[in-house]
């Protein structure tokens, strides 16, 4: 069991609907990381099961309809801290977006002070594949955790781009890695509803000749896909961070990663 030492509280703006948004993050003792929207005492746990919708980012939901956006980059920092056991109510349908990445989240943590507690490994009992096209990803056995992830984008920097996260090589860097989105889209995607609490603080802007923003570290987009997939895989229910595998993915999103999390979650053998 993994979990905080005292109550944590933030306030912070949604990314999707561009609304105040606050959290209250409390340890249990369940080995679950259950939401818990506004009023609400049925808790949403965190697992692929509970899956609503990957449309511009994850949702889970209960049978009661309660339902809470953009849980990635928590879940992903969740998984970095080694937290497994605690309840985070909160007040509107979105977890806040803070700087874009996982790294405010893990300064809350720590600041908090973390219970940590030896958590099992896992490798998967046989290899996991999805292929459509020009996007995969496939999980194989290894002695190690390995994760190569490619990108091909219409920006200079972002095509064929590969980057690799071996177990904890650069963790930093991955933790901080900001969401991102081309800059001509904005305007349409805040049309549809979507992305209206985007600033330059907390996305990576992609434009023809550049970015928004200066980078965190070279590639910071690619690392970003590195970070939704840990906290895509964590909704397996066991720490994608504890994996004895090797993990390659192409040209793939949050919905992709949530098929194999589905299929993944059964080939799952703690050693």
């Amino acid at each position: 069991m993994g979990t905080v030492s005292k109550i944590i509280n933030v306030t912070g703006n949604s990314l999707m609907k561009n609304q105040d948004t606050s959290v209250e993050i409390i340890p249990n003792e369940l080995s679950q990381i259950r939401f818990f929207v506004k009023n609400s005492t049925e808790p949403v746990i965190a697992h692929v099961d509970n899956l609503v919708s990957t449309d511009h980012c994850v949702t889970i939901g209960n049978k009661n309809k309660d339902k809470v956006m953009l849980i990635e980059h928590f879940m992903a920092a969740c998984a970095f801290c080694g937290i497994n056991s605690i309840d985070v109510h909160v007040s509107n349908y979105e977890m806040p977006i803070l700087d874009g990445s996982s790294l405010e989240w893990v300064k809350l943590f720590k600041k908090a002070g973390i219970k940590k507690s030896k958590q099992p490994n896992y490798t998967v009992s046989e290899p996991v594949y999805y292929l459509n096209g020009k996007t995969s990803l496939i999980v194989v056995p290894d002695k190690e955790l390995y994760i190569s992830y490619s990108v091909n984008y219409d920006h200079t920097d972002l095509k064929n781009r590969w980057v690799s996260f071996h177990n904890k090589s650069k963790e930093d860097e991955i933790i901080e890695a900001r969401t991102f989105g081309f800059l001509k889209d904005l305007k349409k995607y805040q049309l549809l509803g979507f992305a209206r609490g985007v600033t330059y603080d907390n996305t990576v802007g992609l434009k023809d000749d550049g970015y928004t923003t200066a980078l965190r570290s070279v590639s910071e987009p690619v690392k970003h896909k590195i970070l939704d997939l840990i906290g895509d895989l964590y909704l397996t229910g066991c720490n994608p961070l504890n994996f004895k595998a090797q993990i390659i993915v192409k040209e793939a999103g949050h919905a992709v990663h949530a098929i194999v999390a589905r299929e993944l979650k059964d080939k799952l053998v703690e050693i």
